[in-house]
């Protein structure tokens, strides 16, 4: 079997999109990616580009999905491509490192696929998808006192007996759980606003801290298609920063291709011959790889 000729499929766009011929003129991504083409079949038309097979084919692959900084590398890449894409014409995004064994191999996953990928460029054109996230902000230590403050009084001895330890804890943690409550129904609250502006939502995973580098807790990561015309009205309808929600702060990015809205497009069936594995969802909010660097609003 020939591991050579494998084309990577980045998205899939209408037959019919004028806007993408030719790809080079002007320039899709201004050089970032190089070697882009597309394959047309069954009314649909995907954005591919040869790759190498010592990085791409199945075992590779694999490997390669282990190794985080190359997934980011390769990720970067597939967003530049899919935006560029998104600018000229509705997009569906496809999984990240999706690759086909030649021509012929695009074709059967645009066959395999053809019905999900008609419904969902029907269902995201003239939309864009914006992304908003609200975070319970950590508390603020107290200020430390200044040097005229009076010195803190003597500790009560009899304030340190095991019972009143107890009690401190089961305060603090009915304080703790009430802020809680709190940030989740502000939450619901928000994303109930949000939808009824939008044709579409979608709630991500919440985002862990140390791969959204954001201060607070999130609790509120969602995705909304929103048609272009009224961009305007949904961005009005989001509160500021420091409104109306004490102690909570609301993030906005976007706007993005759709992606929350195009998944479960086609995959290489197994045992396909012409068709290699694909790789984790790119997805605006989640957890895995997020498609580009968000905005604050």
């Amino acid at each position: 079997m020939s591991h050579e000729n494998l084309l990577y499929v980045y998205a899939v766009v209408p037959s019919d999109a004028a806007a993408l011929e030719p790809l080079g003129s002007p320039p899709l991504t201004d050089g970032v990616v190089d070697g882009l083409r597309l394959v047309g079949h069954q009314g649909l038309t995907a954005v591919v580009r040869p790759v190498d097979s010592r990085e791409f084919d199945e075992a590779p692959l694999r490997a390669h999905l282990e190794d985080l900084d190359w997934v980011a590398a390769v990720a970067g890449e597939h967003h530049t491509v899919v935006e560029a894409v998104g600018h000229r014409t509705t997009t569906v995004p496809l999984r990240l490192a999706t690759v086909c064994r030649g021509e012929a191999g695009v074709r059967r996953l645009l066959d395999n696929g053809r019905h999900r990928l008609h419904e969902a460029l029907e269902r995201v054109a003239g939309h864009e998808e914006w992304g908003v996230k609200l975070y319970a902000d950590p508390a603020s230590p107290p200020p430390a006192p200044g040097p005229s403050a009076s010195p803190p009084p003597a500790p009560d001895r009899t304030a340190s007996t095991g019972r009143d330890f107890l009690r401190r804890r089961l305060e603090s943690r009915k304080a703790r759980e009430g802020d809680a409550v709190r940030a989740s129904g502000s939450a619901d609250g928000l994303h109930t606003l949000l939808s009824a502006h939008a044709t579409g939502a979608v709630l991500h995973p919440p985002q862990q801290a140390r791969l959204s580098h954001a201060p607070g807790r999130n609790v509120l990561n969602a995705a909304y298609l929103v048609p272009v015309g009224r961009r305007r009205t949904f961005l009005d309808a989001v509160p500021d920063r420091d409104t109306p929600f004490e102690g909570l702060r609301v993030v906005v990015t976007g706007p993005w291709v759709p992606y929350s809205f195009t998944q479960g497009g086609p995959e290489p069936a197994q045992g396909d011959p012409e068709a290699t594995r694909t790789g984790p969802e790119v997805t605006q909010g989640g957890p895995e790889v997020a498609p580009g660097p968000g905005a604050s609003r």
